[in-house]
C-alpha cells in the first residue's frame, strides 16, 4: 500500500515537472539514482588503470563539492592525482650504478680452476685466465670463490676420492661372476673384466661348472690378450669367491699385478663391475630368453662390442669406450641409419 502511494506521489510530480525540466536533467537523476542503487550492491568496485586516470582528470574540472557524484572518496581521488604527479617526475631506470656482473662463463671458469687445482692461489688463478683472454682481478677471484665457499690455497690437504680413483683408474681392471638363467631353467655362470679407465669388457667365458682351474685358464687367456694390446694393469679388484683362488691370483703376480680384494659382503667396494652387471641385464638379458651356453655367448659377444663401439657414456663425456677423439662437428643436413643389434 505504501510503495503505490509512493509511486502515485512521484509520477505526480515528475508529469507537473515534465514541462519545466528538460529530458537530459531527468536521465541525470535517473544515472545518479542508479549509482546510489550500485554503491549498495559492490562494497568495492573493480576499477582499472584507465578508469582511475578519468576519474583523476574529472574531479580537477568539477568543484569539489560535486565530488559526491563519484564512486571513491575524495581522498582516493587526491591520492589517484598525486600518483599521477609523481610519475610524471620518475625516470627510467638504466643500468645499476658500478661494474657490470662478471659473465656466468667466467664464474665458472673461476670455480673449475680452484677446485681442479686446489693449490693455486688467487693471483696464480688470475694470471691462468689472463692466457686465455680473461682479464678479472685477484679480489674478484677471491669473492667468487668465496660465494662459491672456497678458500684461498691451499683449499685441500690431498685429492678427494673421486680424483684419487680416476688419477688411478689407468691401471686397475676388475672382474667378477654372474649368472643367468636359460629358458630351461638352466644356470650358466659369466666371467667378465672391465677396464675402470675406459670401461672396455672382456668377456673371459661362459660355463655350466665354473671351478678354480676354470677360471684359472680363463685368467691366463686374458693377460696373453692384454700383453698383446698394451701393458699389464697395475692393479685388479675381485671379490672373496673360492674361484678366485691363489693360481688364480698367481697369474696375474706373475705380470706385476698386484690383487686386491674386496671386503666381505661389500659389492660397493668393486662398483664399476656391479653397475655393468646391471646394464648388460637391463639393456640385453632382461629382453632375451636364452637357449644354451653358446648362444649366451654370442649375444654376449654382440653386445660388448655395441658397448664399447657404438654406447655413450657418461663417465667417459659421452664418449665410446674405443672411441677414438673427438668425432667431426656436423654442419650440414643430419642422416640417421638405423642398424638392428641382436634383433633390435
Amino acid at each position: 500500500m505504501f510503495l503505490s502511494i509512493l509511486y502515485l506521489v512521484l509520477r505526480a510530480s515528475f508529469d507537473s515537472s515534465q514541462s519545466r525540466l528538460d529530458s537530459r536533467d531527468l536521465e541525470i537523476v535517473v544515472l545518479r539514482h542508479q549509482l546510489r542503487v550500485l554503491r549498495r550492491q559492490v562494497a568495492r568496485p573493480d576499477l582499472r588503470n584507465r578508469d582511475r586516470v578519468f576519474l583523476a582528470a574529472a574531479s580537477r574540472a568539477l568543484p569539489r563539492k560535486r565530488w559526491v557524484s563519484f564512486c571513491v572518496t575524495p581522498q582516493t581521488l587526491l591520492r589517484w592525482h598525486r600518483q599521477l604527479v609523481a610519475r610524471k617526475w620518475t625516470y627510467r631506470k638504466g643500468r645499476k650504478p658500478g661494474r657490470p656482473p662478471l659473465d656466468a662463463s667466467v664464474v665458472e671458469a673461476v670455480v673449475r680452476l680452484a677446485r681442479e687445482n686446489p693449490r693455486w692461489g688467487y693471483v696464480r688463478i688470475q694470471g691462468e685466465l689472463k692466457k686465455l683472454g680473461i682479464r678479472v682481478g685477484n679480489s674478484t677471484v677471491q669473492r667468487i670463490l668465496k660465494a662459491h665457499g672456497l678458500g684461498p690455497a691451499p683449499r685441500r690437504d690431498g685429492p678427494s676420492w673421486t680424483q684419487f680413483l680416476r688419477a688411478q683408474a689407468d691401471g686397475i681392471i676388475a672382474c667378477d661372476f654372474f649368472t643367468v638363467e636359460t629358458v630351461w631353467l638352466k644356470t650358466l655362470y659369466v666371467l667378465f673384466f672391465i677396464e675402470l679407465s675406459t670401461r672396455k669388457v672382456h668377456l673371459a667365458g661362459v660355463t655350466a661348472h665354473p671351478d678354480s682351474v676354470w677360471a684359472t685358464q680363463q685368467a691366463r687367456n686374458l693377460m696373453i690378450l692384454l700383453d698383446d694390446d698394451s701393458a699389464p694393469p697395475r692393479f685388479l679388484i675381485h671379490d672373496r669367491d673360492s674361484k678366485f683362488s691363489g693360481p688364480f691370483d698367481e697369474v696375474f703376480a706373475a705380470g706385476g699385478t698386484e690383487v686386491i680384494r674386496t671386503p666381505y659382503r661389500a659389492p660397493r667396494a668393486n662398483a664399476f663391475a656391479e653397475r655393468w652387471v646391471l646394464t648388460v641385464r637391463t639393456e640385453c638379458l632382461d629382453w632375451i630368453l636364452i637357449r644354451s651356453q653358446r648362444h649366451l655367448g654370442r649375444v654376449l659377444q654382440d653386445y660388448i662390442e655395441h658397448y664399447g663401439r657404438a654406447r655413450p657414456h657418461r663417465g667417459l663425456d659421452l664418449k665410446t669406450p674405443e672411441s677414438c677423439g673427438d668425432p667431426p662437428e656436423c654442419r650440414g643436413a643430419v642422416r640417421l641409419e638405423r642398424r638392428k643389434v641382436l634383433a633390435g
